[in-house]
């Protein structure tokens, strides 16, 4: 076969091409850190890297569900803690009432301090926290205990479970019913509106002792059970942050370049151009052209 002149800088022309073309394209990897800068460049890939993405951004969501989560069981936990304390304090009125001891002041203290202990306790029955009453269930739009105008407390607590799926499959009971906290229909309120009749009658005081602790132990049966829930939590985000450091090093390995090999391939390409240039400049004959100058 002739090998003519034109062949020879037709083949050094697409040699040099493909070799900038290779040059140019390492150089993109060490700029954006990426194997690939479009889908076309290698299809599987960017396939790998979109289920990767998809991944990562299911984990996200469920971190910010596992913080919404951690969000209504902590002011649930502090709500209990502050109807414990209610509780307590009543339990130690009603004994210091009991002793017989007491002046006609000190003993009228006793009962008004067991009032607005009583409507402290309302008040965290209907803890709002985010215009959501955390103690109804779904129907958290509406409070759930009442207080009428001579002073007899009333519930209504729906006992609907509110839950978050934090993982696939997963999902927590953020919600504490009401029902279990302050009893069924309301036992707490009772025992506490029923120790406030007997103050004022002064008598059978020693019979709301046993309600008063009846009440302290489903309270304290209740946050047991919601620091329960909080401990598992902590495992799954645990879970879950462990999960997005292997799915972010796979996500790496996927798509970002390994840029001592991408310098040497880059230097590499860069001497082959040189030398063709060199080797071309060398093969291709004088043109009329160059005799003419």
């Amino acid at each position: 076969m002739r090998v003519t002149q034109g062949m020879l800088s037709n083949n050094l022309l697409r040699n040099v091409t493909n070799n900038s073309t290779q040059m140019n394209k390492y150089m993109d990897q060490l700029y954006t850190g990426k194997k690939i800068s479009k889908p076309s460049d290698d299809p599987m890939v960017a396939m790998k890297g979109v289920s990767y993405r998809s991944e990562l951004s299911r984990m996200e969501q469920f971190e910010r569900n596992t913080s919404e989560a951690n969000s209504r069981l902590d002011n649930t936990d502090a709500a209990i803690d502050q109807a414990n304390n209610a509780l307590q304090r009543l339990r130690e009125l009603a004994v210091k009432a009991s002793n017989g001891t007491n002046s006609s002041d000190e003993y009228q203290s006793i009962v008004e301090e067991a009032k607005q202990l009583e409507e402290h306790l309302v008040d965290i029955a209907n803890t709002n926290v985010k215009g959501k009453y955390i103690f109804n269930g779904t129907n958290s739009d509406t409070p759930p205990v009442s207080i009428d105008d001579n002073g007899a407390v009333t519930s209504n607590f729906t006992d609907d479970d509110v839950q978050i799926e934090v993982s696939s499959g997963i999902n927590v009971k953020t919600n504490m019913n009401g029902s279990t906290v302050f009893g069924e229909d309301g036992e707490l309120f009772h025992a506490v509106g029923q120790f406030i009749d007997n103050l004022e009658a002064e008598e059978n005081i020693e019979d709301s002792i046993s309600d008063l602790e009846t009440s302290i132990n489903g309270v304290l049966d209740s946050r047991a059970e919601i620091g329960a829930r909080m401990n598992r939590l902590e495992l799954v985000e645990n879970r879950l942050a462990d999960q997005k450091i292997v799915t972010t090093e796979t996500l790496s390995a996927n798509e970002d370049v390994d840029f001592a090999e991408t310098i040497t391939n880059l230097m590499t390409q860069e001497s082959l151009h040189r030398a063709a240039l060199s080797a071309g400049s060398r093969i291709i004959q004088p043109s009329l052209v160059d005799f003419l100058r």
